[in-house]
């Protein structure tokens, strides 16, 4: 076996590993490894394979890593399902109180709710979503 082919079948398995671990440290060695893959294709000597294995492992290790989980323990920052709806506009299509009425909010048919108890709402109007109670839109009349 060639060591080449023997830094990619050990890339591999460090890759793979990784899906149980999650912790990125074992995807790192194995891009490593993939690398000294490519030294051993290149030179054929198995002590400039391990130093680029050894470099190129640790430099991923301590620069790439911590931005990838910094990356992905913060997320996306998009808000999703009903927290992406805050904020949104709609319209009143009947009469809002504080207990009942109907909003046309993201192109869907909502009911509805005035945030103020003694406040109505007539058709027509356009609100401002503040928030998703259940099924309920809690909304407020735009200024």
């Amino acid at each position: 076996m060639t060591p080449a082919l023997v830094w990619l079948i050990v890339a591999i398995v460090l890759m793979a590993a990784e899906v149980l671990s999650g912790d990125f440290f074992l995807l790192m060695l194995g891009l490593g490894a993939l690398f000294g893959a490519g030294a051993a294709l290149i030179t054929g000597n198995i002590v400039v394979d391990a130093v680029v294995f050894a470099i190129a492992s640790g430099a991923l290790i301590f620069l790439a890593r911590p931005a990838l989980k910094r990356r992905f323990l913060t997320g996306t920052g998009h808000r999703t399902n009903t927290e992406a709806l805050i904020g949104a506009r709609a319209v009143v299509v009947s009469v809002v109180d504080g207990h009942s009425g109907r909003v046309k909010l993201a192109g869907d048919v909502w009911s509805a709710r005035s945030i103020a108890d003694g406040q109505r709402i007539e058709p027509g109007t356009t609100v401002t979503v503040v928030e998703i109670a259940g099924a309920t839109a809690v909304v407020a009349p735009e200024p």
